[in-house]
């Protein structure tokens, strides 16, 4: 039996309803995965990010990653008092705060990163890997449109 609330069968053919479901499952998914490590999805965004920017002004973190300044500002000391970041002056502009990955934020960002991984493998674990692939060639065409 389904956890899911009852859709009619018009409704439960509709890509979008199925884009939820699956968004929603791998969401768990993921989420369940991550929390092994102690860590919640945006904590991981906003680390990976700062692997792949940093070092980053803090500002220019929350603009890339869309997130409201004050959500950022809770992100990054969170991250900071794990030690897996540090904070420190922009050189370029002492007002600014630069964000950079540390040793510990690299280690802990490969193990969650191969959770992430594990987590997806299951998603599509009913997918052979072509079909794999072409679920994300077809996703990538509809959410990301011209691209």
């Amino acid at each position: 039996m389904s956890d899911l609330p009852y859709a009619p069968s018009r409704i439960r053919a509709l890509p979008s309803w199925l884009l939820g479901r699956a968004a929603a499952r791998g969401h768990r998914l993921v989420a369940d995965a991550l929390a092994a490590e102690g860590m919640r999805m945006m904590h991981h965004a906003v680390l990976s990010a700062v692997a792949e920017l940093g070092p980053v002004s803090q500002a220019e973190l929350g603009r890339t990653l869309g997130i409201d300044p004050k959500d950022m500002v809770a992100l990054v000391n969170d991250l900071q008092r794990d030690g897996l970041v540090t904070r420190t002056p922009d050189p370029g502009d002492r007002r600014k705060n630069a964000v950079e990955i540390c040793a510990d934020g690299r280690r802990r960002l490969r193990r969650t990163q191969r959770l992430g991984d594990r987590a997806n493998a299951e998603l599509t674990a009913a997918l052979s890997p072509a079909e794999r692939e072409q679920l994300i060639a077809l996703l990538t065409r509809i959410a990301l449109p011209g691209e």
